[in-house]
């Protein structure tokens, strides 16, 4: 085979054409070092969003990296259906004790996505281990992610779902509530309570219309991710809707893949005292991205003393086993990196530097015509892009300026997660329209007030270039 150097052999992203390529890092571990590969041209740039949110740590972070070896040494590859290791033990062990008691159980994987059909089984497992097998539909939000598997995709909303919708499960198995978006949602007038009381309504009603003793699950992003862009739940709203869970017989599964374990300031996000849930855990939840750091892939779910007693007293097993569950070098890599951010207090970091960077936000941007909400938590924060302040109108789709947005950010050397489609979207004859636009940034968690400052100023000269150009 001849290598032809202008081919893209890497099958991601634009087939056609090669992406920046990252060869290194630079300054303090947070500046990533890209290059073009036709060109060979370099240049630096600041890490504001963690690639997708993962690395808890920065980059390259030499406390981690000088033990690989090591790790390496000790790990021997064993099939979790006939050994466990002690690496994924402790691991366990660890994550389980920083959740004051909610969860008892934990198992690993290597994605969000992989988690989260972990967890949809291990729901419909718990009404059969109970005696109740016609459970086997998930209810969901609308504009919400879970992963791109069939199961994960199948119980989120992403535009490239209707492409995708034969191969997946029908809309009866996995009927859809409303999306949580105070900022666009609620009605004026309308108070906090009304708008949860409203929330809580249409997750009941859904129930009702779906056969309750059909349901097995609600899943629900803690605070959303990359989807809509970092809407807060209203308070009360994760009890009221575990409460209802309960009420029918169905499982609560929040999905913390991109917001929790320190993401939003807390060991597990709905343990916030803002919004978070008030009377004990969820049942199931999946975690993901930043326990592993970005240097080894990592995710998994915590399952509840409720789940696993279901199990002990009925068929012993969990059902289904996966070639990488509990890869040794994976969980020994990712126990180090949590231990080090606890040992670090990098959780209180991430609170408190991250309420420095959300007030900040809002007062660099209070008199933007095109900065629409600040919203988020920790140091998990997105701003909406927006043509009119006052009707909080979008600019119209055919502008892509997510593309805008980005292309402006990283010419002053800053990368975020700039997306269409926080208002919606549809397919008009064929094509794809996404309504609405937000960036978001969700740097490492050692980052410091300079770090937000740069972020602020980055983000805020391109809100007001694009005010300057567009209106």
């Amino acid at each position: 085979m001849t290598v032809d150097k202008n081919h893209h052999y890497l099958f991601q992203a634009k087939v056609s054409d090669r992406q920046l390529e990252c060869v290194g890092t630079a300054k303090d571990g947070q500046w990533l070092i890209l290059q073009n590969p036709k060109t060979g041209e370099k240049r630096e740039i600041y890490d504001a969003v963690s690639g997708a949110a993962v690395c808890s740590l920065k980059h390259g972070d030499t406390e981690i990296l000088s033990q690989m070896n090591d790790f390496a040494k000790q790990s021997a590859y064993t099939f979790c259906a006939a050994f466990s290791n002690t690496a994924a033990e402790d691991l366990a062990e660890f994550m389980c004790s920083k959740s004051e008691g909610c969860f008892s159980s934990a198992m690993f994987v290597c994605s969000g996505s992989e988690a989260n059909e972990q967890a949809m089984r291990y729901a419909v497992q718990y009404h059969i281990e109970k005696g109740d097998k016609e459970r086997y539909k998930f209810i969901s939000r609308t504009n919400a992610y879970h992963g791109y598997l069939v199961g994960a995709l199948s119980i989120g909303d992403n535009p490239m779902k209707p492409l995708l919708k034969k191969m997946l499960l029908s809309d009866d198995q996995v009927p859809k509530i409303s999306r949580l978006m105070p900022y666009r949602d609620m009605k004026p007038g309308m108070s906090e309570e009304e708008y949860c009381k409203m929330l809580l309504d249409n997750l009941e009603q859904t129930f009702i219309d779906n056969g309750p003793e059909k349901v097995a699950g609600v899943f629900m992003e803690t605070v959303s991710g990359s989807s809509i862009g970092n809407s807060v739940p209203p308070k009360g709203y994760l009890d009221g809707a575990k409460a209802i869970c309960e009420k029918y017989g169905a499982l609560l599964i929040l999905d913390e893949v991109m917001c929790g374990l320190g993401r939003c300031g807390y060991p597990y996000t709905f343990m916030d005292p803002e919004f978070g849930l008030t009377t004990g855990g969820p049942d199931l939840l999946t975690f993901g991205k930043t326990i592993g750091a970005g240097i080894v892939p990592l995710s998994g779910v915590m399952v509840s003393p409720k789940i696993v007693n279901a199990i002990k007293e009925g068929s012993g097993m969990v059902m289904g086993y996966q070639t990488y569950h509990s890869h040794y070098l994976n969980c020994i890599v990712g126990l180090a990196v949590q231990r080090k951010i606890y040992r670090d207090n990098l959780i209180e970091n991430v609170r408190e530097v991250g309420s420095y960077t959300k007030a900040a936000l809002k007062a660099a941007l209070k008199d933007c015509m095109v900065a629409g909400d600040v919203r988020g938590a920790g140091n998990f924060i997105s701003v909406e892009l927006v043509k009119n302040k006052e009707t909080k109108e979008s600019f119209p789709p055919e502008k892509d300026m997510a593309k805008v947005l980005q292309e402006k950010t990283f010419a002053r050397s800053a990368h975020f997660m700039c997306i269409n489609g926080c208002n919606g979207y549809e397919y008009v004859d064929g094509k794809l329209v996404q309504h609405g636009t937000h960036i978001t940034m969700a740097p490492a968690f050692g980052y410091s007030k300079e770090d937000a400052d740069f972020i602020v100023k980055v983000i805020a000269e391109s809100f007001f270039e694009i005010e300057k150009e567009y209106l």
